[in-house]
């Protein structure tokens, strides 16, 4: 008999992030398995039932932001329903949010089903505890009462244990397309005009208002190349034009996988001076396709960026630490160290980053609790 599956998602695809494309990776290719996923509506034209992928999506609300309140509250007891149809024999929640309180819900009234906490969060752990607040002890709950663990990075794994949660905790994380990412040319000189890209949602935590300052510390035939869309959009193309950059700040809106693929043959660094960050795809993506990376050492980023090993590290919050690691890169007498990194970076990605990799982890510890 075939194994069912009951996610919880505050968000989920199209409302694209590192979780959302994570749970769209690994559903793919669990194929032993069949989904359900119950998720906030958030956006208005969205259907309250889809299938996307080898999922079916569920979305409660009406299309507003507050419909991750109303997933905290009517979730669980939404789930209660499906599970009298389809018999789950796994409850998995992605991220310690509202939709893990819909979960823990649903826990508490189907105790013999296991459940599953994995931890994608990328906002600062603080940040995070505060917007909980509202939820009370449940939200200490969840970590309690959860059957496993899985986190994507070291540094998710202490907040889990932190938070109180006592069952078994292992560390898989996020992985990379290799097929679409890891096939990029090796880059044998560098382009005329020195192009500095970076893929990420435009928040404050990813630290692209430092990015746009440092290009003031760099020559102006450096360019950089942003793709991605976010709340802080205005204010970040109001700062390049104050800072007279607009000329050199190309903003490339949402890109797909590919288009991202194509960017990245193209740079010459890519770099994110992220403030938190729970492991950070985007960076492994750019790894395997061999394009050196800038960072800081925050959150997850440690596990995968050794400074100069893997990658350069910047310091958080200061934007001439940035351009003093992008000059490095660029500099032709320091080509040699360059590809070192990149190329212990690309075999580092690909041993340990692989979707097909990670999928097989994530089924044993599918088996490991459906079994029990």
């Amino acid at each position: 008999m075939r194994k069912r599956v009951l996610i919880y998602s505050t968000a989920y695809l199209p409302l694209i992030g590192g979780a959302e494309l994570a749970v769209k990776e690994l559903t793919e290719r669990l194929g032993d398995y069949d989904f359900d996923l119950v998720t906030a509506k958030i956006k208005s034209g969205l259907p309250s039932k889809e299938q996307i992928g080898r999922v079916t999506v569920y979305r409660l609300g009406l299309g507003w932001g507050i419909d991750k309140l109303w997933l905290a509250m009517a979730g669980g007891r939404f789930g209660c329903r499906l599970h009298r149809h389809n018999n789950y024999h796994l409850i998995w929640s992605i991220m310690a949010s509202y939709g893990g309180l819909a979960a823990l819900q649903l826990k508490k009234s189907l105790p013999k089903v296991p459940l599953l906490l994995t931890l994608q969060e990328g906002d600062d752990l603080k940040t995070v505890e505060r917007k909980m607040k509202l939820a009370g002890r449940r939200f200490r709950q969840l970590f309690a009462k959860a059957d496993y663990v899985q986190t994507i990075s070291h540094y998710l794994a202490q907040w889990a244990k932190r938070m109180g949660a006592t069952a078994k905790i292992e560390v898989v994380p996020n992985g990379v397309d290799l097929k679409t990412f890891g096939c990029q040319q090796e880059k044998l000189n560098l382009p005329v005009e020195p192009a500095i890209f970076t893929a990420s949602r435009l928040v404050y935590k990813n630290g692209l208002d430092d990015l746009i300052k440092s290009l003031k510390w760099l020559p102006e035939s450096v360019n950089l190349r942003i793709a991605g869309t976010g709340p802080e959009e205005f204010k970040l193309k109001n700062l390049a034009g104050e800072l007279a950059l607009d000329a050199r700040v190309k903003f490339l809106g949402d890109l797909s996988p590919k288009q991202v693929a194509e960017e990245l043959s193209r740079a010459s660094v890519f770099a994110r001076p992220s403030r938190s960050e729970g492991l950070g795809n985007s960076f492994l993506e750019a790894m395997v396709a061999g394009v050196p990376v800038v960072a800081t050492l925050v959150g997850g980023i440690p596990d995968f960026l050794s400074p100069g090993e893997s990658g350069f590290a910047a310091e958080p919050d200061n934007p001439e630490s940035i351009a003093g690691q992008i000059k490095f890169i660029l500099d032709p007498a320091n080509q040699e160290k360059v590809w070192q990194v990149v190329n212990h970076a690309r075999e580092l990605v690909k041993q340990q980053y692989d979707w097909d990799k990670i999928a097989q982890q994530m089924a044993t510890i599918f088996n490991q609790l459906i079994i029990k």
